[in-house]
This record gives structure tokens, sequence and C-alpha cells, in this order.
């Protein structure tokens, strides 16, 4: 179980650098949600089952959700609408 834990703590590291790392924004977004599910999981394994459900709720999910909505109304994401006005 150790080696579990320090497998996770490693991809927590490797995803935090990611995230500062990455010059793409949508990437960034995804690799925020992999450290937040992460997390969740360490969460568990702390034996806090209220902070891990909090963290894949609100890290994971809704944060990760608002990230997406912003980024489309940035236009940083081409949507389907936008090439059909450029035609």
């Amino acid at each position: 179980m150790d080696v579990f834990k320090l497998i996770l703590l490693v991809i927590l590291v490797i995803c935090a650098l990611a995230v500062s790392l990455t010059r793409n924004l949508l990437s960034s977004i995804i690799v925020y949600m992999a450290y937040s599910l992460v997390m969740s999981v360490i969460w568990m394994l702390l034996e806090s089952p209220d902070l891990a459900i909090t963290e894949a709720a609100v890290g994971a999910g809704v944060t990760t959700i608002l990230f997406f909505i912003t980024l489309k109304k940035i236009h940083a994401i081409k949507g389907e609408s936008t090439d059909e006005q450029a035609q």
C-alpha cells in the first residue's frame, strides 16, 4: 500500500508541474482535472471521505466545467458556430 501512495504522490507532483508548464489552455484544464481526481483518491486513503467527495465534486467537476465555459466564452476553444461564420 505504501508503494501505491508513493505512486499517487509522484503523479500529483507531475500533474502540478504539467499544469504550470503547459502552454495549451485546454490541456492545462484536463491535467488539472486529473490532479483533482488523484487528490480525491489520496483523501480517501487518508480516511477522509467527506473531503474526497468534495474534491471530486468541486475540483474535478464544477471547476472544470467553469473553466471549459470560460474558454468557450473567450473563444479559446473554436466551436462549430465560429467555423460556419468564417465560411
